[in-house]
């Protein structure tokens, strides 16, 4: 909303002394954000788009109010042929003008007058032709059995491929959208149709309703011969008067198949309606399953676009599918809310956009599906943000934005996961209800407008009836980078158990960072009593500070994160972690996730061995939790891959997870049973893969044998019979079947792959062929993930296996510089990111960290976003490596 006072405040002086005002120069290129003085108020976009072709046509008209005077303006449009130009001012007077390409590679474009023009209402018309994009970037092409698609995907900065605009998040007008589409095919937009006509032979013009106030980068449409499916009717409730009409769009022949997510989406709708005491905004609904995809899912208003596993749901789905179908669906409607109706105002507070729908589908889930255990799915994803942010090269939630590259890369676990936590961790500091009344009152006062953290956390405060103190504590999580790291230590005084504190930045062993960070935390602490616990909650925003434990038991316990809500790592003496460890069962689940993450942070603090580790974690190996009884898997897993050096420890290792999992394992089963609970089929996955896969106990890996050979079978019209194998095993069964059976097996995939469309099986394939650890068959999985077989969403799974081991990784290596080139073309948006580590990540020694570094010191440069994933890369590497320095590996025989 800000960013309109100052255009409207020149308006005004225009209005007196327009000549007066100086025009810009014509050098004054934007360097980040385009200039506030020529705004947008609204784009009438026509598409001609015929998916069976290479390009497509436009003409984009935009109303611009100029409220300052200049020969020229500034926008976005890149790789866009440009046929004509034309300015019409305020008296109607066309002018032509100049379409110039000053930064091709960032898409920022000047547009000459001609002549210097007065501040007043222009219009700008644009001809032009673009190739549909093959990178799964703007409007891209893609297929699904041998039939062609377009759609979009304009987020972050991808509009500019697909037409000419101010590609901002700040600038927010309404759309006019029409296509014109071949007569056979179908087209779905943002909005409704509202008319269709001829448009010469074989061709049909759609027309779709005016959108409400959007950004460019929520424009959505498709187009080709897809499924469209009606579901249920979203019934009107206290915030929203009339009908919502919901349907499924699929490619053709895959419309059946989304039944399931749109008899769960109603109930989605409403809690949010509920929750924000706001009727859902849009004139309808569409739930669209792309063939391919570069993200997971897209928040259009009204198109809301999937990953085609997510949305196309089977009765014997996996469980992961079906529990992720749901997830990911609550996540991208919570946008319908917190980034669609209220949108970010610039890319550093994308976080107001993702960590706001990440937290907020937790909550729905948590409603709706409460055995989905969205409350243990918050924890996780914390520490796992956690680990990230221990780097000196994270970011902050806040960061500020210096080039496309910075943009690209936000989209990432610290502004999901951790912008959650930290949200999650405010709102249990004044409570659910203060917090709900906050953002309420923080979507009204924004609605079909911008925001910035700063309303938020006044609006937040306000509820709360909060000042200063609060406002700084929030920022503090928002505006620096890093993990708080509270030291605890337990004392006596006068009587009174005290509970001594301090934080600093948590940094793992070999980090050349600076730990003497301060955040403000709101802290809580439960700790042992006569009658079982207390929580104790204060705001720690000192280096120091205490807490006086009220009725504290004689030798009592403390766990420093009551129920594993706070975004902060603790410390505490050896003999305290170990005497904590004895009170598992006075822990709640949370609470048992945030005692594994203390132990994982203390080894990797250098606190801790492994052998020490391996006994606190042990316990939690039983837990009827599934998230808990797993939670050791990452530890254990770095021991074993890195740490562990001979025979006898890897030994050790391997009796140690056969004895935490093997019996349960056993008791699972290696098929699912009528009626089971999805956790328990997430749990035989996720130990089926374990055990089969990592320590490679031959007992598992002889069932997985089974189902693999069994799929493996060709049936009487010579296709794999992949349902043979459990849907929640296929993939771990695949891969077992390659490492055994060789390249028979491998061959027998790659020729399936391009048979089937189902994304299930598709995955379950690329599973498989990624775990190849013969030398000759990963060279051959790999060259295959080159090939256009392999969707370009698809690549990334089969290059990222084959690396646990050194030489393995010498070979992913050598393959992978020598195919950078073409790596690179298939590289969809989102990935410039994270491409150094798709080419050199997973090492573990210093020489690993200085070929990255050299290999990329100037390509790194000519991919959007590869910097940063760069420095964290090396980093993360360097850091393995010091870590393993500073374990005795002797430790796990302990």
């Amino acid at each position: 909303m800000r960013r309109f006072v100052r255009p409207l405040v020149l308006t005004a002086l225009a209005a007196c002394c327009g000549a007066a005002l100086a025009a810009p120069a014509a050098d004054d290129q934007p360097h980040g954000r385009l200039p506030g003085w020529a705004q947008p108020e609204s784009y009438q976009l026509d598409f001609k788009v015929d998916p069976r072709q290479q390009d497509f046509s436009g003409t984009t008209v935009i109303k611009v109010k100029l409220t300052q005077a200049s020969d020229h303006l500034w926008l976005h449009g890149r790789e866009l042929k440009i046929g004509k130009v034309t300015v019409t001012d305020a008296a109607g007077k066309a002018h032509a003008a100049k379409y110039v390409e000053v930064a091709p590679q960032e898409g920022v474009v000047r547009i000459d007058f001609g002549s210097t023009l007065k501040p007043q209402e222009l219009t700008l018309a644009f001809d032009y032709t673009a190739p549909l994009n093959q990178q799964l970037q703007g409007l891209y092409k893609v297929s699904h059995e041998g039939q062609p698609y377009a759609m979009t995907q304009m987020e972050p900065i991808s509009a500019r491929f697909a037409f000419p605009g101010f590609d901002e998040p700040g600038f927010k007008t309404p759309f006019d959208i029409r296509l014109t589409i071949p007569d056979d095919e179908v087209g779905v937009a943002n909005t409704k149709q509202v008319k269709e006509e001829a448009a010469g032979k074989g061709w049909k013009k759609l027309t779709f309703s005016t959108t409400k106030p959007l950004p460019t980068y929520l424009v959505a449409f498709g187009v080709g011969p897809w499924d469209v499916v009606k579901g249920p009717d979203i019934s009107p409730t206290a915030y929203r008067t009339d009908t919502l009409e919901l349907r499924g769009i699929a490619a053709k022949g895959e419309g059946h198949r989304m039944q399931h997510v749109l008899g769960e989406t109603p109930s989605i709708i409403h809690t949010l309606e509920d929750y924000y005491g706001f009727g859902y905004p849009w004139d309808k609904l569409d739930l669209l399953a792309a063939p391919d995809f570069s993200a997971g899912a897209m928040e259009n208003p009204g198109l809301v676009t999937f990953r085609d596993w997510l949305l196309l749901i089977d009765p014997d789905s996996s469980a992961s599918y079906v529990r992720g179908s749901f997830n990911v669906t609550a996540h991208e409607l919570a946008h319908q809310w917190t980034g669609d109706t209220v949108t970010l105002a610039w890319w550093d507070d994308l976080w107001l956009n993702e960590a706001f729908a990440t937290w907020m589908q937790q909550k729905v889930t948590q409603k709706v599906h409460p055995e989905y255990r969205a409350d243990l799915d918050r924890v996780r994803g914390a520490q796992g943000a956690m680990n990230g942010d221990s780097l000196v090269t994270t970011r902050k939630i806040r960061q500020p934005i210096t080039g496309n590259g910075d943009i690209e890369t936000a989209f990432d676990g610290i502004t999901y996961q951790k912008g959650a936590a930290v949200l999650g961790m405010f709102e249990g500091y004044v409570g659910e209800t203060t917090f709900q009344k906050g953002m309420r009152a923080y979507i009204q006062d924004h609605k079909f407008g911008n925001a910035t953290a700063d309303d938020l956390i006044d609006a937040i405060a306000k509820a709360a009836d909060k000042g200063d103190d609060f406002k700084q504590a929030f920022k503090s999580f928002l505006n620096q980078p890093g993990v708080p790291y509270v030291q605890t230590e337990l004392s006596q005084d006068g009587g009174k158990t005290v509970l001594k504190l301090s934080q600093s930045r948590y940094l793992p062993v070999g980090s050349k960072g600076d730990t003497s960070q301060v955040w403000g935390v709101p802290m809580c602490v439960r700790y042992g009593t006569a009658n079982g616990s207390k929580v104790s909650c204060e705001l720690l925003d000192k280096a120091t500070g205490s807490m006086v434990l009220t009725d504290a038991s004689k030798g009592t316990w403390v766990l420093p994160n009551a129920n594993g809500s706070g975004y902060y790592r603790f410390a505490m003496a050896k003999s305290d972690l170990t005497n904590l460890g004895k009170q598992i069962g006075k822990l709640d689940d949370a609470e048992q996730l945030a005692y594994a993450d203390a132990v994982y942070a203390s080894f990797k603090h250098g606190d801790l061995d492994a052998g020490d580790m391996l006994v606190a974690l042990k316990p939690l190996t039983a837990s009827k939790t599934r998230e808990v009884a797993v939670a050791p898997l990452g530890s254990f897993n770095w021991i074993y891959r890195n740490l562990a050096q001979t025979d006898a420890q890897r030994a050790k290792l391997t009796a140690w997870a056969k004895a935490a999992y093997l019996p349960r394992m056993t008791q699972l089963g290696y098929h699912r049973k009528a009626n089971e609970a999805d956790s328990d089929s997430l749990l035989r996955n996720t130990l089926a893969d374990e055990l089969a896969l990592v320590v490679k106990l031959p007992e598992v890996r002889a069932e997985l044998l089974k189902q693999g050979d069994a799929a493996l079978k060709r049936k009487a019209d010579g296709r794999l019979d992949l349902a043979a194998a459990d849907p929640d095993l296929i993939g771990s069964a695949l891969a077992v079947a390659v490492q055994e059976r060789g390249k028979p097996a491998v061959d027998a995939l790659i020729a399936e792959l391009p048979q089937t469309s189902d994304p299930a099986q598709r995955n379950a394939i690329l599973d498989g062929l990624s775990e190849a650890n013969d030398p000759a068959l990963t060279l051959q999985v790999r060259n295959f993930a080159l090939d256009k077989k392999v969707k370009v969403g698809e690549m990334g799974m089969l290059l990222r296996g084959g690396r646990d081991t050194r030489t393995e990784r010498d070979a992913a290596w050598q393959w992978a510089t020598t195919n950078y080139d073409k790596i690179v073309d298939r590289t969809g948006s989102f990935s410039g990111g994270r491409l150094p580590d798709l080419v050199g990540g997973g090492g573990c020694s210093q020489d690993e960290a200085d070929r990255l570094q050299a290999f990329f010191k100037d390509r790194a440069k000519q991919v959007s976003g590869a910097e940063r994933g760069l420095a964290q890369a090396s980093e993360t590497t360097v850091l393995c490596h010091a870590l393993v320095q500073k374990q005795d590996a002797a430790a796990i025989l302990r």
